[in-house]
C-alpha cells in the first residue's frame, strides 16, 4: 500500500501565499497521477489541480493563474504553491494519487489526512 501525508497548511493573510507539499511512501508512487482537492464544511470535496505521471498539468478555473502544481520523482513529492490567496481558498486540501486523461484528474482510495488552509480577509 502507498501512505499520503500533506503538510504545509497554515493561516494567511488575503494576497498571501503558502506551498503545500504531498509527500507519499511506496514503490509505485511515481506511475500515478496526482490531484489537489479542497473541502469545507458541508460541502463536496472538490477537485483544483492534477499532474500527470508524466508532468502534464490541469487547473479548475477557480485558482487557473494562481495555483501551480508540479512534483519531484526523485522525492516522492507533490507541491501546490498557492499564490494571491481569496477568504474563498479556505477549506481541508487534500492530495490524491489517481488517474488523468489528460483533461481531468480520478481520485482513487489513495487519500492523504488533508492540511487546513484558511486566508484571513
Amino acid at each position: 500500500q502507498m501512505h499520503l501525508m500533506e503538510s504545509g497548511g497554515g493561516l494567511v493573510q488575503a494576497g498571501g501565499s503558502l506551498r503545500l507539499s504531498c509527500a507519499a511512501s511506496g514503490s509505485i508512487f511515481n506511475i500515478y497521477a496526482v490531484g489537489w482537492y479542497r473541502q469545507t464544511p458541508g460541502k463536496q470535496r472538490d477537485l483544483v489541480a492534477g499532474i500527470s505521471s508524466g508532468g502534464s498539468t490541469m487547473y479548475a478555473d477557480s485558482v487557473k493563474g494562481r495555483f501551480t502544481i508540479s512534483r519531484d520523482n526523485a522525492r516522492n513529492t507533490v507541491y501546490l504553491q498557492m499564490n494571491s490567496l481569496k477568504p474563498e481558498d479556505t477549506a481541508v486540501y487534500y492530495c490524491n494519487a489517481g488517474t488523468y486523461n489528460g483533461l481531468r484528474h480520478f481520485p482513487t482510495d489513495y487519500w492523504g489526512q488533508g492540511t487546513q488552509v484558511t486566508v484571513s480577509s
